[in-house]
Formats: structure tokens, sequence, C-alpha cells
């Protein structure tokens, strides 16, 4: 089990490096947490510190954006929000991509429970004050 308090946006990196040192085999990692929690925030310390320089932002309305890492492999960010229905995964191929043994870092992943694989980082951003967040984080 991974748990951190994060106090700062400065601790992020950080954090974002302990998560990833936690979990080295897994690759595909759902991140719970309500809106503004800052999942997409330390989604963008993640991708930091799996060496992306690209410009990490919300795949809100394209669903998913990909980024590369510093041996140029390929990063899928999924934002499942504002789907309407499962089918709309399907229409993506979601599979291709949660299946490429790529990093897969999902928002909103309730949106498409049924389509998780087993053996995911579930990763929980809970929302203490303004400025501090609790990062846990464990392999279901």
């Amino acid at each position: 089990m991974f748990s951190k308090k994060v106090n700062s946006l400065e601790e992020l990196e950080g954090v974002a490096e302990e998560l990833i040192a936690q979990f080295p085999k897994e690759r595909v990692f759902a991140f719970y947490g309500k809106m503004g929690a800052g999942k997409t925030t330390f989604i963008q310390s993640i991708c930091r510190a799996l060496g992306s320089a690209d410009n990490v932002t919300s795949p809100t309305f394209a669903l998913i954006n990909e980024y590369m890492d510093a041996k140029m492999n390929s990063i899928f960010h999924f934002d499942f929000y504002r789907i309407n229905d499962i089918e709309e995964a399907f229409d993506l191929g979601y599979e291709d991509y949660i299946y490429s043994g790529n990093y897969c870092l999902i928002e909103w992943p309730e949106m498409i429970e049924s389509l998780l694989p087993d053996n995911l980082v579930e990763v929980k951003i809970e929302t203490l004050d303004n400025n501090t967040r609790m990062i846990s984080a464990k392999t279901i």
C-alpha cells in the first residue's frame, strides 16, 4: 500500500517518482478523486517523472492524449468524465491502449469500471484542504 500526504505542488514530483518506483511492473493506473482534487496535476508530475517533456493536459474532450517518455515510449492519458455510454470506450479502441504494455493513466475510471483490467493500480486522491491531498495507491 502506498500512502503520501502532499502539502504543496512542489512535493508532487517526488511523490510521482515514488509511486512509479512502488509499482515498477504495473502500467495501468486508475485515478479516483472528486472534481478539482488534482488528478490531472498529479498525472503531469507522473509524466515528468517518466521523462516526458510533452505538454500534459486533460484530454477532457478528446478522451485520450498521447505523450512520449524519455525512451520515446507512449504514455496514454485518458479522461472518461464526459462519456455518455461505455460503447464510446469501445469506439475509442481502449483495449489497444490498455493492453499495449505502455503506461495508461486513467481519469474517471469509474465511468468504464467493467472494462478495467485486473492488476491495475488504483490511485485515490483525497482533498484534505485547499493545499493538502492524501494520495494512496494499491494494486487491485
